[in-house]
């Protein structure tokens, strides 16, 4: 994501929990009742693999977590930011003043707030999507970096670290475009919908390094990324908390809300009122032998 904007329908309950159980079910022993502990212990080892897949279920279920931010461009300028993420479908509200989201993207439509209301509205839409083809964006959420990692055996479990008080387990990756795009039998845990939205939002990246925190509850406390494009480097750092009690990002209502494009055009149907005037004001001059506007 290159700006604050940039911004990404979710697995059903039964399918999470599923996937979930899946995970950490253990090899049985052997027939007599008797089984190895040895392999039964083998068998219970998560591995970093099988920890995102179980992030990814859990987080995927929450819908929406609070966020905090920042952004560093190739240049170095660093944004900070802070609000609400949610997936399936993507949607970011963005609260830089502390008192109450100030701008709100909800798929492909952006809306922002203004202290100045336009003809009485507090808030104006803008529509990304102008050609009707959706705009795939990576919208650096917990569900998203997840994603990324599902099915990469690059993913190594660094160890586990404190972050802000808490015990998660470190995990990190380097990944290449060719890791990014390449299909694998566990990403089938996304929707089919979805995995395609991330294979687009994708295509233009040339690498992308991941550092991802997982606390004790097995959702995402932390993500650093590094996110490489033939324009350059953006680096993210994002912290996480409130999943599955953050209150839903919401449209404003849509008596607030005036339209980018309805704007617009009575701007511009405005000018061409001005402009009829006055070339009916030059023509009339001209007329009267007295040069017009541009003068004699």
């Amino acid at each position: 994501m290159n700006t604050a904007v940039l911004t990404r329908a979710g697995i059903a309950a039964a399918g999470a929990a599923l996937l979930v159980g899946g995970l950490t079910a253990c090899g049985t022993g052997k027939a007599d009742g008797k089984g190895d502990a040895k392999t039964a212990g083998a068998a219970k080892a998560e591995t970093p693999a099988e920890a995102v897949k179980a992030s990814y279920a859990k987080t995927v279920a929450a819908k929406f977590a609070t966020y905090g931010m920042t952004i560093t461009s190739g240049s170095g300028k660093a944004e900070q930011l802070s609000g609400t993420k949610g997936w399936y479908p993507s949607t970011t509200a963005i609260d830089d003043k502390g008192d109450g989201a100030n701008q709100v993207m909800i798929g492909d439509v952006v809306y922002t707030h203004s202290d100045k209301p336009l003809e009485g509205k507090s808030w104006m839409k803008m529509n990304l999507n102008k050609d009707g083809k959706p705009r795939s964006r990576f919208n650096d959420d917990p569900a998203d970096y997840l994603a990324v990692l599902l099915g990469q055996q690059k993913v190594t479990l660094v160890g586990t670290e404190q972050i802000d008080g808490g015990e998660a387990r470190h995990f990190k990756a380097a990944l290449t475009n060719a890791d990014l795009l390449a299909a694998d039998e566990s990403t089938k845990v996304m929707e089919a919908a979805n995995r395609q939205y991330l294979h687009e939002a994708l295509k233009e990246y040339t690498s992308l390094d991941v550092d991802l925190w997982i606390g004790k509850d097995g959702y995402p406390v932390r993500v650093d990324s590094a996110q490489g494009t033939k324009d350059g480097t953006t680096k993210v750092s994002a912290k996480f908390s409130g999943y599955g009690t953050t209150a839903p990002v919401s449209a404003p209502p849509a008596d607030q809300v005036a339209d980018f494009d309805d704007v617009m055009k009575g701007i511009d149907d405005k000018l061409k009122g001005v402009d009829d005037t006055l070339k009916e004001a030059d023509k009339t001059l001209k007329d009267a032998g007295l040069g017009g506007l541009g003068g004699s």
